[in-house]
């Protein structure tokens, strides 16, 4: 079984590790937010410049404005495609962020384990060399007595 001084070691790394991946998985997180507030911000800007052309278009619109408008809302369409397409790629991206936290952690939990299993086992050395001790001084104590 290892030392305690690299089991402390191994611990310290895997809790490193552990809160590296979980800043990680944070700015994952906080870009998926990001990205659908993005996403909202620009279905809503569609939406408005959608209203706006058609209360232009009841009060009269001429042919090149409405190939304009056309133009636009294409570009528009796309830009929320595209946005869609970054927000699974930001959950895409959480997700893988999300699973190397989980295993760091499980590797920092076993590490953690091992440790307490080395500290029961050293205690109960530790114990059964007291009660050696203890029978050897109390059998000492009766043969002197005799």
């Amino acid at each position: 079984m290892a030392s305690k001084a690299q089991l402390e070691t191994l611990m310290d790394l895997a809790r490193r590790e552990s809160d590296d991946a979980a800043k990680r998985l944070g700015v994952a997180l906080k870009a998926i937010d990001e990205a659908k507030q993005k996403h909202q911000m620009l279905v809503g800007y569609r939406d408005e410049y959608a209203k706006r052309f058609e209360a232009a278009q009841a009060a009269g619109i001429t042919p090149m404005a409405y190939r304009n408008f056309q133009a636009f809302m294409e570009k528009l369409d796309v830009a929320v495609k595209g946005q869609l397409d970054m927000i699974k790629h930001a959950e895409y991206r959480g997700e893988q962020e999300k699973a190397a936290w989980q295993a760091s952690e499980r590797k920092r939990m076993s590490y953690s384990t091992l440790n307490d299993r080395a500290a029961a086992e050293a205690l109960k050395l530790e114990n059964k060399r007291d009660q050696k001790q203890m029978d050897e001084h109390a059998a000492r104590q009766a043969y002197y007595k005799r």
